[in-house]
């Protein structure tokens, strides 16, 4: 990233809640930026006085005419609220690279509330980048030239991982791994619950349950074993696992993970209107 000059701030992140830090974190951390090339603009003072003392950049409750005076300005706040805060942004904002985290929100809206010619950039994180592990996927707008988005992607990357994908793609995707965290967390909880049930401390069966988990996405993406493979590597005909599995596909677990993505699919376009 270019550095800071006497009438420039590199980089603006409007929003200053625990995905804004996240990427603020991940960014310094990554040595994309220094600390003073960043202010985030956040209205809750005691979020303010976290970031700045955890992170040492510089926070304003509201930074209209600063706008106009950054290269990169992310857009970190809820899809529910981005069309007002965009609207009350936008006659300040002039030649910055224009980035929305906001689940749902095309780049087409958000470029008739922004001046012409903006550039914008879509991106959908999620929760795991807090501690560098999250995945993000990156859209371009009509006006993003490939360097911008491929600029993008990279900063994006010390989140974790990225990926570039043609926009069709955002609302699957936001339902698949930007809401994925959580299935994921109800299927740890429930695991765990079930080893509860049948005996097991629960400390032990919450630790047998997490790390059984990450040991087998770890596996995964090590080996570069297809799902598949593993399953029947560990299910012996006959077997304790063959008998559990049978179990969850006769309760459709597959179908209900199925019926949770599109259901996620069909709330992000809705919030996207």
């Amino acid at each position: 990233m270019a550095k800071s000059t006497d009438t420039s701030i590199p980089l603006i992140v409007v929003g200053g809640g625990r995905m804004g830090e996240a990427i603020v974190a991940g960014f310094i951390g990554a040595g994309f930026y220094v600390p003073a090339e960043v202010m985030v603009v956040e209205p809750d003072a005691a979020r303010r006085e976290i970031l700045e003392s955890t992170l040492g950049v510089v926070c304003m409750a509201e930074a209209n005419t600063t706008l106009s005076r950054a290269q990169l300005i992310i857009l970190a706040v809820k899809p529910q609220v981005i069309g007002e805060v965009v609207a009350g942004l936008a006659s300040h904002i002039t030649d910055a690279l224009v980035v929305s985290i906001a689940a749902g929100v095309s780049c087409a809206r958000l470029e008739m509330l922004l001046p012409p010619g903006t550039a914008v950039v879509r991106v959908m994180p999620n929760t795991p980048a807090i501690v560098g592990k999250g995945m993000s996927v990156v859209s371009g707008g009509s006006s993003a030239r490939p360097e911008q988005v491929g600029l993008v992607c990279e900063v994006f990357s010390s989140l974790g991982d990225a990926v570039v994908l043609d926009e069709r793609h955002q609302d699957a995707a936001t339902a698949l791994s930007g809401s994925g965290p959580a299935y994921v967390a109800l299927f740890i909880d429930a695991l765990a619950r079930a080893g509860i049930h049948h005996g097991l401390p629960a400390k032990v069966a919450r630790r047998l349950a997490l790390k059984t988990v990450a040991g087998t996405a770890a596996l995964i993406e090590t080996t570069g074993q297809q799902p598949e493979q593993v399953i029947d590597g560990v299910a012996s005909p006959g077997g304790t696992t063959i008998a559990g599995i049978e179990a969850l596909e006769s309760g459709g677990v597959r179908s209900a993970v199925l019926a949770a993505v599109t259901a996620a699919v069909v709330r992000a376009k809705e919030l996207g209107t």
